[in-house]
Parts: structure tokens; sequence; C-alpha cells
């Protein structure tokens, strides 16, 4: 034990210079613990909290173990206190109800044309026709048609829309909007028929929107200007490119390079800036180098440094500023700030330090899916980096020779090969934990695609905003036309390949967490017990297959009810206004089946009454007329009552019944059905009736066949809790909700 305790302290004490990788690791992991809360904390409990972890790390300085401990606990309590901080700002009215033509007044903020026709508003509410201007939304966002006259950020407008809240998760433990719309302030969301008409508005507007007013509206002309040099889908990928505007690429394309592994290309992050503001370097370097005197007497590679520091700058504005864009904005100042202190720029701590700015700025990045994405894939290659660096000094000899264009090019393609690698490696988990699928062939299509973005499209989209000013911007953007014709060839060729993507079903929490956990142990240590990461990461891969399938789904706009066919797959009972609600519960299975193809099949058989399915040998009423109920209740175990008003068996509670109000009040219901143990009973919550689950007796009364079923029922109102984006709503039963 002496000796185990020995080896340890030498080795905690030869990673001392790594002990600040994890304070952004621990900072996230009290982020997360915040989101996993059933209630709402207060901030006085999660400012104390981390008080007291301040005063622990404080005082108690004994060694390694007292930092390592104190320094964790400090992480933690910190990462936890902020986002509540963060909750607290972003506090703002959401829509409590469906609100139909209501007359909405407001400044444009953001327009977003949309490939399917029509263009998406971002409004700065002033007022809502019936609501009190304490209810009403800060912000909304609203899909019109296409048409004039054209509108700019900071213009007044008046239309008359349809408003929804913004939409909960489509199953327990599925993307919630909501709380993403909470910290982005958006507090409904809706459509039009008509064009919004211009006006003036009296009230004065706000100082944010007059800042940044000017600046979308210089995106917009950049836009127009891309568009109208290269029509059609190229021009909109080049537009997504320059200024981050994809709404004009069809859901074709994305699609194509969504299968193949290059999505990443469409969406600016990490890559279009490190390009970007790397050609802005090297070329700035090179001008300067061109003059004798600069070159021999300065650092012009700082002078650079600078000039790439004012270029991410600027290409985060014309870009937009969105969340991905700002996290590699902050990356690449970081690395370009470490070329000014003579730092190295591709370096462990300078990821760790843009990361942690981040989380402070903005904790709720932590469970942004793009956030994730891009420091895994980043730590992963940095580590890499970092662990081949060391292997090559380990064998490195004293003759060297200046290496020819063959291996040159051979290392140019295998370092595009290994990167590549590593990368869809590192993301793989997330990709298939968050959309439920894994692209085989991201290596080809990046081996082509990623060589023509680096060596051609983004210096292409730099030399256009260069000679845009002068008018000059055709022959830039021809190139990069060419360029991106060229990378949308690769994504469709790559994309219909068999085997190109695969569909995987919903993975534990509890899997994922293994192998994230053990994927930063082996990345972010430096020595050999790095490779303990590898125990985690296989024990997750074990542990990630074994989700328990729902049998019976209720969605929360009260339209779909979906039941576990003979073979695995869904069945459903839809009328006609929920497929967005089942493309996410196909995904959820790994059913790569379009939702307007899913039907009844075989087991679901309905009348004019209603609808009846047995699974695992219970037996499921879906009664369309209140008048069925009776029969229902006699004959069925569970029933779901999707119709008006309140309703209930008359059997003392013996037959669970899902209610419209249930679903109203705790969103999508699933049941998940097991063997009893001998005892014939069926365990479910009474959902919509008295609160708490029962055992009921199943036997032969009533009329009902034995089943020796356990049922268990789970809401999303549950998996929610009670948070600030959670308070009850009127249930969302239209898909526009979700655009």
């Amino acid at each position: 034990m002496g000796r185990l305790a020995r080896w340890l302290d030498t080795v905690v004490a030869a990673e001392q210079d790594r002990f600040f990788y994890w304070v952004p690791v621990l900072f996230g992991a009290g982020v997360v613990i915040y989101f996993a809360l059933p209630e709402e904390p207060t901030l006085v409990a999660c400012l104390l909290a981390a008080g007291v972890c301040i005063g622990i790390a404080g005082l108690w300085r004994r060694g390694l173990a007292s930092l390592v401990v104190g320094g964790g606990l400090a992480s933690l309590a910190l990462g936890l206190a902020m986002a509540k901080v963060a909750s607290d700002r972003a506090a703002a009215p959401v829509l409590e109800r469906e609100l139909r033509s209501a007359v909405i007044t407001g400044w444009v903020e953001l327009v977003e044309p949309r490939a399917a026709g029509g263009e998406r508003i971002m409004v700065r509410t002033v007022a809502i026709e019936g609501l009190a201007p304490e209810a009403t939304p800060r912000r909304m966002r609203i899909r019109v048609p296409a048409g004039e006259p054209a509108f700019t950020p900071g213009d007044g407008i008046s239309v008359r829309a349809s408003l929804l809240p913004p939409a909960g998760p489509a199953l327990p433990g599925s993307f919630d909007f909501a709380r993403s719309a909470w910290f982005l302030g958006l507090g409904a969301v809706g459509s039009s028929r008509m064009r919004p008409k211009p006006i003036s508005i009296a009230e004065p507007m706000p100082l944010k929107l007059r800042l940044w007013g000017p600046v979308e509206q210089l995106r917009q002309r950049i836009s127009r200007r891309v568009t109208a040099a290269l029509p059609g889908e190229t021009g909109a990928i080049a537009a997504a490119l320059i200024t981050g505007e994809r709404g004009g690429i069809s859901e074709t394309t994305n699609q194509a390079y969504r299968d193949s592994g290059i999505f990443h290309i469409l969406s600016i992050s990490g890559l279009h800036m490190s390009i970007f503001a790397g050609a802005v370097y090297f070329s700035c370097r090179f001008l300067l180098s061109l003059v004798p005197l600069l070159a021999l007497k300065f650092e012009i590679k700082k002078w650079a440094a600078v000039a790439g520091i004012l270029g991410t700058g600027g290409y985060l504005l014309i870009s937009g500023g969105s969340p991905p864009a700002v996290r590699s904005a902050i990356m690449v100042s970081i690395m370009f700030a470490a070329i000014l202190l003579d730092r190295p720029a591709l370096a462990l701590r300078n990821v760790a330090l843009a990361a942690l700015v981040i989380l402070v700025s903005a904790p709720e990045s932590v469970i942004d899916v793009g956030f994730q994405m891009s420091f895994a894939a980043v730590v992963a290659l940095i580590s890499g980096v970092e662990a081949w660096q060391a292997w090559r000094r380990s064998r490195a000899t004293t003759e060297r020779r200046a290496p020819g264009l063959m291996a040159t090019s051979t290392a140019f393609l295998g370092t595009i090969v290994l990167t590549t690698l590593i990368a869809t490696v590192a993301v793989a988990p997330f990709a298939v934990y968050h959309f439920h699928k894994s692209t085989q062939l991201a290596v080809l299509a990046n081996l082509v695609a990623v060589p023509i973005c680096n060596l051609l499209v983004m210096p292409a989209a730099l030399g256009a905003l260069i000679a845009m000013p002068f008018g000059l911007e055709h022959w830039p953007l021809t190139a990069m036309g060419v360029g991106i014709e060229w990378m949308s060839w690769v994504a469709g060729r790559v994309a219909v390949m068999p085997g190109a993507v695969t569909l995987v079903p919903a993975i534990r929490p509890e899997g994922f967490a293994l192998m994230v956990s053990g994927g930063l142990w082996l990345c972010l240590w430096g020595g050999r017990w790095r490779l303990a990461g590898l125990m985690p990461i296989a024990l997750g891969l074990v542990v990630a297959p074994w989700r328990e399938a729902p049998d019976v789904m209720v969605g929360a706009g009260g339209a779909l009810v979906a039941v576990r066919d003979a073979d695995g797959r869904l069945a459903v009972i839809d009328s006609g206004r929920s497929s967005f609600e089942l493309g996410r519960w196909l995904e959820h299975d790994g059913d790569r089946r379009p939702a307007r193809e899913v039907g009844p099949g075989r087991a679901i058989s309905c009348d004019a009454v209603g609808c009846r399915a047995v699974v695992r040998g219970i037996e499921i009423a879906i009664p369309r007329h209140a008048g069925a109920l009776g029969d229902d209740c006699t004959r069925a175990h569970l029933v779901v009552w999707l119709g008006r008003g309140a309703a209930g068996c008359t059997d003392g509670g013996r037959t669970p019944v899902i209610t419209r109000d249930g679903i109203v009040r705790d969103g999508a219901h699933v049941v998940f059905l097991h063997p009893a143990s001998g005892q014939g009973a069926v365990t479910v919550p009474s959902v919509g009736q008295s609160g708490p689950g029962s055992s009921i007796p199943r036997g032969d009364t009533a009329g009902k066949p034995r089943s020796d079923v356990v049922a268990r029922i789970a809401t999303v109102g549950q998996w929610r809790g009670r948070r600030p984006w959670t308070a009850p709503r009127q249930t969302i039963e239209r898909g526009e909700s979700r655009d």
C-alpha cells in the first residue's frame, strides 16, 4: 500500500503542469450538475456552495492532494453558481398559450431566407395584441412569405401571426428546444401567411440593436452580392461560408453533407476561422518580409499575429457571431496571443483557457452539441500531435535529410487522413448520442473536400471580401464557386455509397459519460497512466447499447400514439400533424423510415369509435369518443384518452388513463413494459388522475385477460423537473413551432 501511495504521489507530481487542463472540465461538470437538478436551486444556495468550496481550497494547503481536491471542488461549485447566474440573467417572459392571428409589432433583428421558401425573421418585440407588457416575450421568431418590401435589421414591422411557446422535448432525454430558447431570450415561435408591413415605432430602439443593426445590414449586402455573382445552390453555400447564413441551402444538400461526414464545412467554426485567420497571418507576414528593413529589425510575426486577431474579429462580425464562430474566434485569438507572448500557439493550455473563457461567459454552452464536438476534436488533435512529437523525439537521430516532393505530398495526404481519423473517432460518441448516426466514409470525403476548402474555397472567400469594396469580387467568387461545386460533388457521391451512414438507436447516458470521461483522461494527462482512460471507454462501449426502448409513446401534441410492433418497429396512430415529432422518435429508434411511410401496421386496429393495440400481452385502448370509455375501461389494461375534457375509468383507479390534461401538463409520455415476477400486475402511475403509481391486480377481474406484465410510465415533465424553462404551457400541436 505504501509503494502504491508513493507511486501515485510521483505520478501526480509529474503531471502538475497539466492540472489546469482539468479546470474547465470540472467547471463544465458543475454546469452539467446544475442542468441535471430536478428543482431550480436558489442563487443564495449556489453562491454559498461556491464560497464554501473556494474557502476549503484556500485554507487547505497540505500537499498535492489538497490542491487537487480543493481546486476540483471549487471548480465544480463555481460552474454550478455561474450556470445559475446565467439562467437568472437570461430570464424573460415566455408565451404561455397558443395565440392565433395576433398582431405583433417590433423591430427586425435578423432576416434568414429559407431554401424551402419564405423567410424567417427574428423580431425584437414591442407589443403583442392581447398580451400585457409583462407577459410579452422580448424576442420571437416568425416564418413569413418571401416578397416585398425587403426588410433589414432595425426596421419596424407589424405582422399578424399565430404564435406558440418554444417546444419541449419529443421524448424524455431528447433535445430540449425550450431550454435553448430560454438562454437565447426567445419567448415564442410562429408563422404568418402575410408579409409584414413596415411601420414607424415611437419607442426608442434597444441599444444592442442599434449597435448590431448596421453589422447585420452589412452581412445582408455581402450575401446579396455573393448570390448575385454565384446564383443557385453554389451561391447559397458561398454565402454560408462568408456570412454564416445557411438558410438558402436546401435540405437535400444539407443531408448529403451530413451523410458524407463533411457537414462541418457548411458551419463557420474552427476550420473556417483558423483558415481565414491563418490566411491573414501568413499573407501579412509574407508582405512584411518583402521589406528587408522591417524583416531584419522587427518581429514581423507578432505584427502578423495582431493582424490575425483583427482579421478574426472582423470575420466573426461578418459571419454573424454564432456560438460556434464565437468559440472558434476565442480559441484562434488566444493562439495568436500565445505568439505575441512567445509561447507555443497550438497547445492544450490555450484550448483549456479558451474553453474556460467560453464557459464563464456562457455556461450553457457546455450542453450545446457544437461546443462538445468542436472541443472534442481540437483536444484529440492537439493531444495526438503532442504524442506524435514525443514519439518522434524518442526516435530522433542526428542525421536529417530534406524531404523530397513525393515525401512531402505523402506527408500532406497522410496528415489529412490521420487528423480526419482522430477527429472522427473523437466526435463519434457525440454524433451517436445526439444524432443517433455514424458516418462510415467521412475519411474518404474529408480527404478530398478538406484540401479543397483549405487551399481554394476559404482563401478565395478572403480574396472576395478584400475585393468587394472595389467591386472586383467576381473573380475570387468564381474560383470559390468552382471549389464549392467540387465539394458538393464529393458530398453527393460519398453520401449515396453503400454503408456511408449507419443509424444507431439511442444509447445510455451512462455509457456516453464513461466514453467522454475516458477520452478526457486519455487526452489531458501526459504520462503512461493516461492509458487508463481506455478502460472507461471500453466499459462505455459495452454499456451504451443497453438502453431500454419504450413500448408505447404518446406525443405532446395530443395527436400521435405509437406502439412497438412484433418486429420491434414503431406503428402509429397519427392525425397527420405530428410528422416532426414522429421523425424524432424514429431517429431515437435508429429507424431509417420516413415519417410519412409509418402507419398502424399489424399492431393497431381501428374502427369508428377508437383504436386498439396489443403489446407484450397488454391491451391498450385509444378511444375517439367519450361513449367508448366504459367498454375500453372494462377490457383494456391501459387507456389513452386524447379527447377534450377530463376522463377516467370508473373502476376505482385500477385502469390507468393517460389523458390530454396530463399530456398538456407533462408533455410526451412513454410506457415501458416488463414481465412481472409472477404476480400478474401492471405498475403504472395514474397519469392525469391521482398522481403516484400503484400496483394494479390483473387476474380475470372485469373480464380482462391475465397479463404478467409490469408497465412503467415516464414523462417529459418528470425528466425536465421544475426549471425556469419548464413552466406549464399549452401543448404544441403544429410542426412550425420547431422551425
